[in-house]
């Protein structure tokens, strides 16, 4: 009997809508998944619903991938420049390009954390004169008070000098 395959492309399993719950069957298209999805740095939760099975389901049979969730975005990259590298060997000059961009994005990522870390150790100052929204509107009806108050003052010292 051939597999069914839903909407996205995921094998409906055998008694899928029957009673009872079908055991579930990790394959290596969805641990690949995972992993893309790991790289991605979405939420256990999302991947599950992205690969289409429970939270429970994902933490029983991917243990081992979600494990190694940080080191999946440096195997992504690694994989990248991989490939680059193998198309630009084999003649390809926009591969050759891509890659020389690649090493230039990676060049100026190294270099900014490098110059980060000096900057751990000094703590920034904050300043006590540092004034915040709801002072500023504060600060503004005051300043509208009192131009009110001296407008009303000069209509007042101008009536009496009428009379």
């Amino acid at each position: 009997m051939e597999p069914h395959f839903d909407l996205f492309g995921h094998p409906v399993r055998e008694g899928f809508g029957n009673r009872g719950r079908p055991p579930y069957e990790p394959t290596e298209r969805d641990r690949n998944k995972i992993k893309l999805l790991l790289a991605l740095g979405w939420s256990n939760q999302r991947i599950a619903n992205g690969v289409g099975i429970s939270l429970a389901t994902m933490k029983r049979y991917f243990r081992a991938e979600l494990k190694v969730r940080d080191a999946m975005r440096d195997r992504l990259d690694a994989r990248r420049y991989e490939i680059a590298l193998e198309q630009a060997n084999a003649g390809n000059v926009t591969a050759l390009r891509e890659l020389g961009a690649m090493i230039d994005r990676n060049d100026r990522m190294t270099i900014e954390a490098s110059m980060g870390k000096g900057r751990d150790d000094e703590q920034p100052t904050v300043s006590k004169d540092k004034v915040g929204k709801k002072m500023i509107d504060e600060q503004r009806a005051h300043a509208a008070d009192e131009d009110l108050m001296a407008e009303l003052e000069s209509e007042a010292a101008a009536q009496n000098a009428r009379h």
